[in-house]
């Protein structure tokens, strides 16, 4: 254990790229194969998210230091839930501990990105992707992006959580991530099933439904168990699902990479709580 931990400290961020970059080849390939959205210009639609990488380099290497620098700290100063555990816990345990702590960490924190009125608006840039598919988890708008990465970063304070976990988490995260936003779906045995613990496209997809109360739903970020916990689990027919967001629906504004920069800082527009007589089932 001690030889994996010192090699994802010295690798974590190469190996974190490089299987994020060969999991989106062959997710975008099992998408061209087996998706359930063909009706759309798949490549015109990722270079309308491809930017936002570029966008999310300055935020991710000024809090890099930052997360350096705090995890030195808690390190120095046994700081954080993490060190009331025994002494003698496992490296194994204690992975797995600060990696339930951070997903709730995350299930907080994107509660909040959609309850806070001008976080939601750079949110709302992610979900206004009327198709999503695995190019979606590159449409973060960097405002956003240096939120999350400052949450994450007081989630890393509060835990104790040591570099070479945080970088296991992010490599399992990017993963993840890719799965739950691919043009794809589960069949419903095997989704009851994967979603009883884990975020699955079935429940992101409905995540990313563009009325309310869907659109509150399923924050779940690795794990599903906290939407079950706390009641923001819901599942909805894939026939019934239509992508975006209600109060963002102009695709001139939508599909074209300045226009979405510029939606946080524009007036906000309340969002239609009309369920259209859908009923979600738990």
């Amino acid at each position: 254990m001690n030889q994996l931990t010192h090699f994802i400290t010295d690798n974590g961020h190469q190996l974190q790229l490089w299987i994020f970059i060969v999991l989106f080849v062959v997710t975008w390939n099992i998408e061209n194969l087996a998706g359930v959205l063909f009706n759309y210009k798949k490549w015109k639609h990722a270079f309308t998210n491809a930017p936002f990488i570029f966008t999310s380099i300055p935020g991710q290497l000024l809090l890099g230091l930052a997360f350096i620098k705090t995890i030195e700290w808690t390190v120095q100063h046994q700081f954080g839930i993490l060190y009331l555990l025994p002494k003698n816990t496992n490296s194994s345990s204690l992975f797995l501990a600060s990696f339930v702590l951070l997903d709730l960490g995350e299930y907080g924190y994107h509660i909040i990105m959609h309850k806070v009125k001008r976080l939601w608006m750079f949110h709302a840039v992610h979900h206004s992707d009327s198709v999503v598919d695995v190019s979606t988890t590159l449409r973060e708008h960097p405002g956003e992006n240096i939120v999350r990465l400052s949450f994450t970063l007081l989630w890393v304070f509060i835990t104790g959580t040591a570099f070479w976990m945080l970088m296991l988490r992010q490599i399992i995260q990017a993963i993840t991530t890719l799965f739950a936003h691919m043009n794809y779906r589960l069949p419903e045995k095997i989704d009851t099933l994967v979603g009883f613990i884990f975020i699955t496209p079935n429940l992101h997809q409905v995540h990313h439904h563009y009325k309310q109360p869907y659109t509150d739903c399923n924050y779940g970020d690795v794990l599903s168990i906290w939407d079950r916990m706390f009641g923001t689990l819901k599942r909805m027919p894939a026939d019934q699902l239509v992508f975006g967001v209600d109060t963002y629906m102009n695709k001139k504004e939508t599909t074209h990479f300045i226009s979405l920069v510029k939606i946080p800082f524009g007036k906000y527009q309340k969002a239609n709580t009309d369920e259209n007589s859908i009923t979600p089932t738990c």
